[in-house]
């Protein structure tokens, strides 16, 4: 991705952070910090590493900004929207193709987001009608397109084409642990993934029932998997995913993903999931 290019997906990534505390009344609180961070990016001087750390900063910042006295912002029923990549559909190229990320975002996950939103307009209306025999086709509905968009919008925020390629700290250190090395680890994820029966997913999660982390395998989006579990990484396998770039090669494709992972969406996904600890059985 040219230099050029990638400069103005991070101003327009964080353009669109600003228009959302502007939505939300809170854009006073963060005026400084958005003024600071659009100079920073215009900075030619900077690497693209840096542009991306400061405006997943701004990101980070305003998603985890609530006070414990402060309402919890939420999502009413019907309503939830596709995001916004942090970087262009080509960004991610020769690795994963402008075609494929284009047509994945805009058609397969948006798919997701608009059958969730009906799922859970029909689910709503059916149980305040008692029709219990509807209630539970569109329980089933909910679950494959509610797995299908939430997943998807934790695997775009994996990867980078500037991404952090191993992960450092706590993770690598909780890596070593489970999985005994992080080249086991690696291995491991990656057999998961070429092995997933049909379409389906491999994710690296956080088991607080366990105390430590599990590699899982899950078929469609929601079956086949855990509860109780917190998802890190995941990987996506369907076919949609690479078959224009990959064919039938779904191994190859797995292996050249690790080209894009970016580990620093994980690490922040631990750093607050690790926090969760149930009694140990």
């Amino acid at each position: 991705m040219k230099r050029h290019a990638y400069q103005t997906e991070m101003l327009n990534w964080c353009e669109t952070l600003k228009e959302q505390v502007i939505q939300q009344g809170r854009f006073d609180r963060f005026a400084a910090q958005i003024d600071r961070i659009f100079h920073t990016l215009q900075d030619d001087g900077l690497t693209e590493a840096e542009w991306y750390e400061q405006a997943s900063g701004l990101y980070r910042d305003i998603t985890q900004s609530e006070e414990p006295d402060e309402p919890r912002a939420f999502v009413p029923i019907g309503k939830h929207v596709l995001p916004k990549l942090p970087y262009s559909y080509s960004a991610l190229e020769p690795y994963i193709s402008r075609e494929i990320m284009k047509l994945h975002h805009t058609k397969h996950h948006q798919s997701y987001v608009d059958g969730l939103n009906h799922a859970e307009l029909e689910l709503k209306k059916a149980r305040q009608m008692k029709q219990y025999d509807l209630v539970a086709h569109w329980e089933r509905q909910l679950a494959f397109h509610g797995a299908g968009h939430y997943l998807h919008s934790i695997f775009w925020f994996s990867m980078n084409p500037n991404g952090k390629r191993r992960p450092t700290g706590a993770l690598f250190q909780m890596i070593d642990s489970s999985f005994g090395s992080y080249s086991a680890f690696k291995e491991q994820f990656s057999q998961a993934a070429k092995k997933v029966e049909g379409a389906g997913w491999a994710i690296l999660v956080w088991a607080p029932r366990s105390g430590r982390l599990e590699i899982l395998a899950a078929e469609k989006h929601q079956l086949y998997s855990q509860w109780d579990v917190i998802p890190l990484l995941p990987l996506d396998v369907w076919e949609h995913a690479y078959y224009l770039q990959y064919k039938n090669d779904r191994a190859a494709y797995v292996d050249q993903w690790w080209n894009v992972v970016d580990w620093r969406e994980a690490e922040k996904r631990f750093e607050q999931a690790h926090r969760v600890m149930w009694p140990l059985y």
